[in-house]
């Protein structure tokens, strides 16, 4: 039976919420904002290119919503089995919920 703790989970949601991955991802945030601010070539560009990724995102979403809505049973049972996965891993390696400096 799937319990209703991990079906309400979304994995990537808890991934992104251990230390060592959020704290990885701020500091991956913080070097492209300074390399932006330090290199306006590099600013405009990274600009183009994030505009480009969202536009391409949105295209990609808007194209796969009525295959998503007919797979969500199945990503239900993928997603609870990647937190079961997930809280072994987190059982077996404490190190997971400290951030990366420490």
């Amino acid at each position: 039976p799937i319990s209703t703790h991990h079906a309400q989970e979304n994995v990537l949601q808890r991934v992104l919420q251990l230390p060592v991955v959020s704290s990885t991802c701020q500091t991956l945030q913080r070097k492209y904002s300074s390399t932006k601010e330090s290199h306006p070539l590099m600013a405009s560009v990274c600009e183009v290119y994030e505009r480009g990724v969202q536009g391409a995102g949105a295209l990609a979403m808007w194209g796969m919503e009525p295959v998503v809505r007919r797979l969500e049973p199945q990503f239900a049972v993928a997603n609870n089995l990647a937190c079961r996965g997930l809280d072994h891993l987190e059982e077996k390696i404490p190190a997971l919920q400290y951030p990366v400096d420490k």
